[in-house]
């Protein structure tokens, strides 16, 4: 795809919360904010001329930046949230006294502090709610099924309700997109990004990506680049994790600088493994390269096909769990008509009595808010399907079974 998505590439006014004020009359000084206002992509409304006591636009402007020349005159205004008190040159005492006068919530004196004020404003002119719900998808063996699992997950999420970005971060994967059968939707793919620094918009990126199944998905190209730049990586998955929801990434089976840079904003991981001895081992060595990184790896077990199809003997998920050392997050049955369904074009999580929508429906269910489980508690690994931990994970904020009883396809589905 053509196009080039830069870090200045953020929602305007337009979004609907307005752009920050502005109170001063130093020129030097505002000529470098409404600089800083342009790279976060805001149009700001410029007070001129403030009198005594409160500036219009006090009360309703998502952000207030406040020179140091104004800030005598404003220390009558009303208190609100939001207040940045800006100056040039060196910081002093004084300073520090308008600040508490204004109840400013951070002094800042330029050049020094440019790129958190362009953030700031960001936030400020997007909106910022909590993050979202970020999960990675690893496979512990070759054909282990991550993709598939990855993008199931983010159809359940996305059918749900919930805002849902798909990111697939393995470049040697085929594109997330294909296995969706999107590969021709219009919308930026990953090398459109490969020049991102600093900030992208979260409602930008999101309106840049193609929308496939009602959600955005983040995909390859069919051209020759291979690598995502890790600023790159850092900042866009900022970018869809800003405005909440659920973000689901696929990742490859290695670390490299753009890995560590997608695992660092990662919440939990879900390690697909194949229930046979052999995958065990594979997935002992991938757990164990990916938790230097994320200590929140969690297992799913994959069943395989069934009785009679010449795959190895299997082991129960619950001891899969123990070998590899890691909790259990479930377990997901063997969905035969899948091959199929894929090639009439339905995407992974589809079939409505599936295991993978089984699986997808009740991991959000436990996650995502409203859902039983009320998030990802901290860090700390999940329990199994059953009364006491796996592999001797802690619990998660005071609770055993955080994906509770049933979660996978079991046997039978598909």
């Amino acid at each position: 795809m053509a196009g080039r998505m830069t870090p200045d590439q953020s929602p305007g006014p337009a979004g609907g919360r307005g752009g920050p004020l502005v109170v001063t009359e130093d020129e030097d000084l505002l000529d470098d904010v409404l600089r800083l206002c342009a790279a976060a992509g805001a149009t700001p409304e410029v007070a001129h001329g403030v009198a005594r006591g409160r500036s219009p636009g006090w009360a309703s402007a998502p952000l207030v930046i406040v020179g140091a020349d104004c800030a005598p005159r404003l220390c009558g205004a009303g208190r609100r949230d939001g207040v940045v008190l800006v100056a040039r040159g060196a910081d002093d005492r004084q300073l520090w006294r308008l600040a508490v006068a204004l109840g400013a919530e951070r002094v800042l004196v330029l050049p020094g502090g440019e790129s958190w004020l362009v953030d700031r404003i960001a936030d400020a002119v997007e909106g910022v709610g909590p993050a979202a719900v970020t999960v990675g998808v690893i496979g512990g063996s070759g054909g282990a099924g991550a993709s598939t699992l990855a993008c199931a997950l983010a159809l359940t999420a996305a059918r749900a309700g919930h805002r849902t970005v798909l990111v697939d971060a393995d470049p040697l994967g085929g594109g997330l997109d294909v296995l969706l059968g999107g590969e021709k939707e219009e919308g930026l793919r990953w090398p459109a990004f490969a020049e991102s620094r600093g900030r992208v918009g979260g409602d930008a990126l999101e309106e840049a990506l193609p929308r496939l199944h009602s959600l955005r998905v983040l995909s390859w190209d069919r051209g020759d680049a291979v690598a995502i730049p890790p600023q790159a990586m850092r900042a866009v998955m900022a970018a869809a994790r800003r405005r909440g929801g659920a973000v689901v990434v696929d990742l490859p089976r290695r670390l490299d600088e753009a890995v560590v840079e997608a695992l660092a904003q990662v919440d939990v991981g879900l390690l697909v493994v194949p229930t046979e001895l052999r995958a065990l081992a594979a997935a002992r060595r991938v757990a164990a390269l990916i938790r230097t990184v994320l200590p929140d790896v969690r297992v799913v077990t994959r069943a395989s096909p069934g009785p009679g199809s010449g795959r190895a003997a299997e082991l129960a998920p619950e001891e899969a769990a123990r070998l590899l050392g890691l909790p259990l997050a479930g377990e997901l049955g063997w969905e035969a008509g899948l091959p199929g369904e894929l090639a009439r074009g339905a995407p992974p999580g589809a079939n409505a009595r599936g295991a993978l929508r089984h699986f997808g429906t009740a991991f959000w269910g436990r996650v995502l808010p409203g859902g039983a489980g009320a998030g990802i508690a901290g860090s700390g690994a999940a329990e199994s399907r059953g009364d006491g931990p796996v592999g001797g994970g802690p619990e998660v904020g005071g609770r055993r079974g955080w994906l509770g009883e049933g979660v996978g396809g079991g046997p039978g589905e598909g």
